[in-house]
């Protein structure tokens, strides 16, 4: 399908409007944050039911074990909002009337709008399980999934996790804080087994058991038995084992989330259906973040990108294009972080499970089992498709420069040394790494020394 051009009258049409933003997640925020910088004089306003000021969603898990609190996770003041002219209402909006471009909210009166941009996020998957509605059964992602979770693990004696993503991960490790014996339930041979190449999976996996993670795989859930007072008891797996527990964690993905959208004229498929620029079928309506997806694929992209990175990227060009010249939405190299407990993990650009011909990889991995550097490559000409790194931290600009400017694997190996981003008295593992390489393949490669020498990809700002 071909994108049809931006409307000339999208550019600086957010001048003395009312701009009304549904969610104020990163994508909600970071569009309302650079319209307030590109325009004094539109009238923004954020709405959200979920909590009244913004808050990072990736440290939800860190509240439950206690090392933060809500008040800490906020990136900004309360104050902030005021000051910039952000217009915050803390309710949840029940209908959207796109003839009379209004929205009908739970308590208070409709809000008008001239430009509306919906930023409404995802919901945890379910899949029509027996007991799926029982109390102590609920994936995490809202702040009411956090104040649930906290109700539904108080006595908890045992409790299930279903599904081998890093949501899964998390509550694991939110459980076991609190000594909660946790099993997880993966229907793969191998953990994340859709994202993971089996020795990047075998590595987790072997850090999970450590932390006593009852791991069993090739196990689906099949029913979850109630206790006889509305809660979880039990639940029955695919291999007709029954395990006792109070508390199911759904960690099996999560879904855009569209319901809002059910009565109106906005076209949704899996997610709110939007061009490059962010708009929907209908003038004055766009669509950002988790909940949305683009129409024709973007290359090297999925349709839907539910991180927060790919969120905040969202949020700041529909921003740029309601306020200038618009731009369609170019995000370069795929990149994504994580931790699996104490095991850090990043990935840049296109790493498959599986490869074939001229696809090549090179992995390496220290021999404490718990740091990992994997590189895929096109075999003929060893231009460089995307890495993995388990247990070290990587500059962003080195690899997304290197992809952007097609490097090749062995320019990226000489130059590691300047890659790394590991604190100080950290141990470095560019050496080993290039030394792998080198039994591997024959070669005799060997680390830049100086910065004058780095790759021309890096540019003058390491040079």
């Amino acid at each position: 399908m071909k994108e049809t051009q931006p409307d000339r009258n999208f550019c600086n049409q957010s001048k003395g409007r009312r701009i009304v933003i549904i969610g104020n997640g990163i994508s909600g925020v970071t569009c309302a944050r650079h319209l307030r910088k590109r325009d004094s004089t539109a009238h923004i306003t954020i709405i959200s039911g979920e909590t009244e000021h913004f808050f990072s969603r990736t440290a939800l898990m860190y509240i439950y074990m206690g090392q933060m609190k809500y008040a800490h996770t906020k990136p900004y003041e309360d104050w902030f909002w005021e000051k910039n002219r952000l217009n915050l209402v803390h309710d949840w909006v029940t209908k959207i009337d796109v003839e009379k471009k209004e929205l009908q909210l739970k308590q208070q009166e409709a809000i008008p709008y001239d430009i509306l941009i919906l930023a409404l996020g995802s919901r945890p998957n379910k899949f029509d399980w027996p007991g799926q509605d029982l109390q102590g059964v609920q994936g995490l992602y809202s702040y009411q999934d956090l104040e649930s979770m906290e109700a539904g693990t108080v006595n908890c004696g045992r409790a299930v996790v279903v599904g081998g993503g890093l949501i899964g991960v998390e509550m694991a490790e939110m459980l076991l804080s609190r000594n909660i014996p946790v099993t997880m339930l993966v229907r793969e041979d191998h953990f994340w087994g859709n994202i993971l190449p089996k020795e990047e999976s075998e590595l987790v996996m072997r850090h999970m058991k450590e932390h006593h993670v009852d791991l069993r795989l090739q196990t689906e859930l099949k029913e979850i038995i109630g206790n006889g007072r509305g809660g979880a008891g039990a639940v029955v797996t695919s291999t007709g084992e029954e395990i006792p527990c109070q508390f199911v964690g759904l960690a099996v993905g999560v879904s855009p989330n569209t319901d809002l959208l059910a009565d109106t004229p906005i076209e949704v498929n899996r997610g709110i259906l939007i061009d490059q620029y962010f708009a929907t079928n209908v003038k004055n309506v766009f669509a950002i973040g988790d909940c949305a997806e683009h129409r024709v694929p973007i290359p090297q992209r999925k349709n839907i990108e539910q991180v927060w990175y790919t969120g905040r990227m969202h949020g700041e060009t529909l921003a740029h294009n309601l306020t200038h010249e618009p731009v369609p939405y170019t995000p370069g190299p795929w990149f994504n972080s994580a931790k699996f407990f104490d095991i850090e993990y990043q990935t840049y650009g296109m790493v498959p499970t599986v490869w074939h011909e001229p696809v090549q990889s090179f992995y390496w991995e220290h021999e404490n089992g718990k740091v990992a550097f994997r590189a895929v490559y096109n075999g003929n000409t060893g231009k460089l498709h995307g890495v993995n790194a388990f247990g070290m931290r990587l500059r962003h600009d080195f690899f997304d420069k290197a992809l952007c400017e097609l490097c090749t694997i062995e320019e990226a190996l000489e130059n590691m040394k300047f890659a790394n981003f590991d604190p100080e008295f950290y141990d470095k593992h560019y050496k080993s790494i290039l030394q792998a390489y080198n039994h591997q393949f024959g070669t005799n490669l060997q680390p830049k020394k100086e910065k004058r020498r780095l790759l021309s990809f890096l540019g003058s700002r390491t040079a």
